[in-house]
């Protein structure tokens, strides 16, 4: 018997996948990680992390437009 209760499947995303969703650098990235302003990955092996996309789609929603406009809280 399959339950889908709870279960969320989503997506992993590598370090250029994010640095290619957000327009940001390595440098970037893991500098609004040590200020405690970007999602902080998930380990999946010894050497290798990804970020949830739904985690990066919400961070992408808080930032504010280029025209100046600042995100509904």
């Amino acid at each position: 018997m399959e339950t889908n209760i709870g279960e969320q499947h989503d997506t992993l995303l590598t370090r250029p996948q994010v640095e290619a969703r957000c327009g940001l650098s390595t440098s970037s990235v893991y500098r609004l990680m040590r200020e405690g302003l970007f999602p902080e990955p998930i380990r999946v092996g010894r050497r290798a992390v990804r970020w949830p996309a739904s985690e990066i789609d919400e961070w992408l929603a808080t930032r504010p437009r280029a025209t100046g406009d600042r995100p509904a809280a």
